[in-house]
C-alpha cells in the first residue's frame, strides 16, 4: 500500500531523514523490502515538518508524482531541517483518486497524519455522518476520511493516543464484521490500519495488518514501515506485547539510559531511576507486533494492545 516514517529528536535535514539512507523512503518508493501489499509506491509522496520558532502548525510538501521524479524536492530537502518530520510515499488503493489532496501527510492545526493501508470508504463515511463536528476531509480517499475521524476526536478533547486508538479500533471492529459477512464469497480484502500521527512533540502509531518498526537512540526516535539500513534484524517480539487478548502484559516500555552528570549521578528526570526493559539496546531496530498502539517521544517508546 504505502510506506511512511516519523522522526522526532535533534534537527535533521529532510534529505537526511528521507533521501540519504541506503534503504530509506526514497528507495522504498520503487523498491520496498518489507511491503506486504503492492510492489511500488509511485502514486505520490509527501513530507511534513515543524518549525516551532516560526509557527506551531507544520509545513507540508505533497505531490501526486513519484518522489524520485521531483527535482524541486531534491533541491530543497538538504536545506530544510527539523526536529520532527513525517513523510510518506503512496501506492494508491484501487479506485482511490491519485491527486495531491489524497496524499499524506494530512494536516489539521498542529497535527500530521499518514495512513498505510486500506479501509472500506463506506465504513468511514458512515462514521463521519454521525460526527457532524468533524472537519471536512481533504479528499474522498480512505486515508483522508480516516484522518478526519482522528481530527474530530482530538477536537473533542481526547488525548492524541486516545483519539488514534479509539478511531482505529472502532473502524477495525466495523470492518471485521463486514469482512466476516463477505468471507463466504471470498470478497473481503483485509482492512489495514497502520497510522502515524504527530503533534511535533510525540509520535503515535498503530499496527493493523502492516509492518512497523522503531529505533530509539541518543538523538531521537525513528518510527517507520521498515528499517532504512541493512543492520541485523531484531527477532520478532524481542520487545513488545505478546499476541492474544488474554495476555497479562498489556503494555511494554523501552527506555534510554540517561547520561551521567559530572558528579556521577544521573541528570534529574522523571525517568532517571527507571530500569531499561529487557530487549535490544538503544539504536537498534525493533519490529512492532500486530494490533499495537505505539506512543513515542525522545526518551521512551510504549506499546499497548489494540483490542476490538
Amino acid at each position: 500500500m504505502c510506506r511512511h516514517l516519523a522522526w522526532l529528536g535533534t534537527e535533521r535535514t529532510l534529505a537526511d531523514v528521507v533521501v540519504d539512507p541506503r534503504f530509506g523512503l526514497m528507495r522504498q518508493s520503487w523498491a520496498p523490502r518489507r511491503q506486504r501489499h503492492g510492489r511500488i509506491n509511485a502514486d505520490g509522496f509527501g513530507v511534513g515538518w515543524y518549525a516551532p520558532a516560526v509557527r506551531p502548525e507544520p509545513a507540508r510538501y505533497r505531490r501526486a508524482v513519484p518522489m524520485w521524479t521531483d527535482a524541486s524536492f531534491a533541491s530543497f530537502a538538504g536545506a530544510v531541517a527539523s526536529g520532527c518530520v513525517l513523510a510518506a510515499v503512496r501506492d494508491a488503493t484501487v479506485g482511490m483518486p491519485i491527486e495531491e489532496s489524497a496524499t499524506a501527510p494530512f494536516a489539521h492545526g498542529s497535527l500530521l497524519l499518514s495512513h498505510n493501508g486500506r479501509v472500506d470508504t463506506g465504513i468511514l463515511t458512515a462514521l463521519l455522518a454521525g460526527r457532524p463536528d468533524a472537519p471536512t476531509p481533504d479528499s474522498r480517499c480512505d486515508s483522508a476520511l480516516l484522518a478526519a475521524l482522528v481530527w474530530e476526536r482530538a477536537l473533542a478533547g481526547a488525548e492524541l493516543a486516545e483519539a488514534v486508538a479509539e478511531v482505529v479500533t472502532t473502524v477495525g471492529a466495523k470492518a471485521a464484521t463486514r469482512e466476516a459477512a463477505r468471507d463466504a464469497d471470498g470478497q473481503a480484502p483485509p482492512t489495514r490500519l497502520n497510522v502515524l500521527v504527530t503533534d511535533g512533540h510525540q509520535i503515535v502509531g498503530t499496527t493493523w495488518n502492516e509492518t512497523l518498526w522503531y529505533r530509539l537512540g541518543p538523538t531521537g526516535v525513528l518510527v517507520a514501515s521498515e528499517p532504512d539500513d541493512d543492520t541485523v534484524d531484531v527477532p520478532d517480539g524481542a520487545v513488545g506485547v505478546p499476541d492474544g487478548a488474554g495476555s497479562s502484559r498489556g503494555r511494554e516500555t523501552a527506555m534510554l539510559q540517561l547520561p551521567a552528570s559530572p558528579g556521577g549521578a544521573p541528570f534529574p528526570s522523571a525517568v532517571a531511576d527507571a530500569a531499561v526493559q529487557p530487549g535490544p539496546g538503544p539504536d537498534v531496530w525493533v519490529e512492532v507486533p500486530n494490533h499495537r498502539l505505539l506512543v513515542a517521544d525522545t526518551r521512551e517508546v510504549t506499546l499497548s494492545n489494540l483490542t476490538l
